[in-house]
């Protein structure tokens, strides 16, 4: 059976997903020894999550949560549809990937949060924000953003092992669509609506703002 080329992702949220890769690898790689850029992968980040919190409201069909978010007896009955060999393609994420989605935005937005609060032991290399608290309080929140890493690299590897599942066991590529835009399906899907141009302006326009913000802890002055 042929399979149709169908759009799947917009450029935002592909530039959006490669660009969380990038900043996510230079954060992990800089800590430590390189804090100011260790600091600028942050607010990178921060700016790049309000950027998809605005596109997952008003961005292309498949990227906004409205698309994909599903509640648990969707996801009981994709799993089910899935054991039987029965379940429906999506050209978004599907009702259990999701859950990953979320999982993986909320981590990386904890990750941000806690390092604009977190000191280091000596108190010279410190967030924006942790002059607001006690220095004990934001060596506790260091200790916090050490272990929510932690979590973050265990949910990178199981989506990892996702994308090999789904390569090797239901020979879907999961990966060049998130390069190229395009998917191959099997039967008729509803591909990517785009959102209009201003919307992306928008969003560029609050995710500079969010990283600018952070970078001044928030002061107005």
């Amino acid at each position: 059976m042929s399979e149709t080329p169908t759009p799947v992702w917009d450029g935002p949220t592909r530039l959006f997903h490669w660009s969380l890769v990038v900043l996510v690898l230079v954060a992990w790689l800089s800590a430590g020894e390189q804090m100011t850029i260790h600091r600028g992968a942050g607010y990178a980040l921060v700016g790049l999550l309000a950027f998809r919190l605005w596109w997952g409201l008003a961005g292309g069909s498949t990227a906004r949560f409205a698309g994909f978010v599903r509640g648990p007896g969707a996801i009981r009955k994709y799993l089910q549809a899935s054991r039987e060999g029965a379940a429906d393609e999506h050209a978004g994420h599907n009702p259990l990937g999701a859950l990953s989605v979320l999982a993986l935005l909320g981590l990386v937005g904890l990750q941000a949060g806690l390092g604009l609060f977190a000191i280091d032991e000596d108190g010279f290399e410190g967030g924006p924000l942790s002059d607001r608290i006690d220095f004990d309080l934001a060596r506790q929140i260091a200790e916090w953003h050490e272990l929510s890493f932690r979590a973050l690299q265990g949910l990178v590897v199981l989506h990892l092992v996702a994308i090999a599942y789904y390569a090797v066991r239901k020979r879907q590529d999961l990966v060049r669509p998130m390069i190229t835009g395009v998917r191959r399906f099997r039967a008729p899907v509803q591909g990517l609506v785009r959102a209009p141009l201003w919307r992306l302006v928008v969003g560029v326009l609050i995710a500079l703002a969010a990283g600018f913000a952070a970078s001044r802890g928030f002061r107005l002055g």
